[in-house]
């Protein structure tokens, strides 16, 4: 692995972080969820849009521990302003999203190594 390969990779800011509130958003194009997320310290608590709802109530979410891609630009989806990315791995051809996070309780606003 070339040296800009490592580099390209370390410039990618992935935290932990705690869901602390799910609501429904009808307004997006598929099925999504607004997630607001405890990164704790510096960063605080910020916004998502996750398509995430064929697998995950909305009483599933709150308090789960959940990685996210933090220092991409914060991206508009219908009325709502998404600010990181939560990353998940998608099965059964695409259409459903299983979260990616930490399987033990770590500290919020842990960056992925």
């Amino acid at each position: 692995m070339s040296q800009s390969t490592i580099d390209a990779f370390l410039g990618i800011d992935i935290r932990v972080g705690r869901v602390i509130r799910a609501e429904e958003f009808p307004r997006a194009r598929k099925p999504a969820y607004k997630l607001w997320i405890d990164f704790g310290g510096e960063l605080g608590v910020r916004k998502s849009s996750a398509q995430i709802t064929d697998l995950y109530g909305l009483d599933e979410l709150k308090d789960r521990l959940v990685l996210a891609v933090v220092n991409l630009p914060p991206r508009q989806v219908a009325d709502f302003m998404s600010e990181v990315l939560v990353l998940g791995v998608p099965t059964d051809g695409h259409r459903k999203v299983v979260l990616v996070g930490p399987d033990h309780e770590v500290p919020v606003g842990l960056r992925l190594l």
